[in-house]
């Protein structure tokens, strides 16, 4: 990571970066330029990195613990087909008592780091009818229904811009990769627009309803967040959502997150081999 002359007027959060950033960097000799954020389910695709040094978040300075189910909660720093990577076993969320800066923290670090992409996967409930239980979805665009943004409050340039634009949150060029190498795989993706709701319960059938008239085609609890810091710090975004279940009122079953688990599970073998084609493409275009 480049040396930067502190300012004398940096905000807490700027510095905690910087600390958790140098200490993360310290752990190994690889230097990743992309990162990679592990839902609910999805996390075993760190297990797959060659090379690969675990840090437990608790071990990381001012790097929130997650506390989630299916969460492990550990930074895997590695390679993918000789890319260095950094992957997040695990996420936390508004619902776990966090506040927004707290769930984007580990995007502030990443920026701190020298990460220029991130690919951000989440377990998401379905609303577009068009979609199946374990169907993959990149994501064109969001619809911020939690209530809370990490931007908020004092902003440090350092970290980018006041009002950042977030035109285009979602890189289109990462989409077009994602579509090129499912196509390759035989995979039947989707592209679509993520709601994000604070959590912890599941919606309800009026509340899905609702967001599909708004626009939306997926309901989660996370992504968000972690999207805006990314944008704000000038990250590249790519987010692949995993329709785990149909939201509430489609099918008229109960909701559980045993589902999440099992539905990850299943599609985990088609998720991984287009996480590793998608990365070596990020990786040329980033270079």
């Amino acid at each position: 990571m480049p040396a930067r002359k502190q300012s004398a007027n940096a905000t807490p959060e700027f510095l905690r970066a910087e600390v958790a950033a140098k200490f993360i960097l310290r752990k190994s000799k690889l230097r990743p330029r992309i990162a990679l954020v592990l839902g609910s389910g999805l996390g075993a695709f760190a297990d797959q990195f060659s090379a690969a040094a675990k840090i437990p978040y608790a071990k990381i300075p001012h790097f929130p613990r997650s506390t989630a189910i299916g969460h492990v909660g550990q930074l895997v720093l590695g390679t993918v087909g000789g890319v260095p990577v950094a992957g997040m076993q695990g996420r936390v969320h508004l619902y776990e008592g966090y506040s927004a800066k707290q769930v984007a923290f580990p995007l502030r670090v990443f920026s701190r780091m020298g990460v220029k992409a991130v690919i951000l996967t989440n377990a998401a409930g379905g609303i577009n009818l068009n979609y199946r239980e374990g169907a993959l979805v990149a994501v064109r665009d969001h619809i911020n229904l939690q209530g809370a943004n990490p931007l908020m409050g004092p902003n440090d340039d350092r970290f980018g811009p006041r009002f950042p634009d977030m035109t285009r949150a979602y890189d289109p060029d990462f989409r077009r990769f994602v579509a090129e190498e499912g196509k390759k795989l035989n995979l039947n993706l989707h592209e679509g627009v993520y709601l994000a709701c604070a959590g912890p319960n599941y919606e309800t059938p009026a509340e899905i309803h609702a967001f599909r008239t708004l626009g939306a085609d997926l309901v989660g609890m996370s992504t968000v967040p972690e999207v805006l810091a990314a944008r704000h710090s000038g990250i590249r975004v790519l987010g692949i959502s995993c329709v785990t279940n149909m939201a509430a009122g489609i099918t008229g079953k109960t909701l559980s997150a045993d589902e999440v688990f099992e539905t990850g599970a299943r599609v985990k073998t088609q998720f991984i081999a287009l996480l590793q084609a998608v990365i070596l493409r990020i990786a040329e275009d980033i270079a």
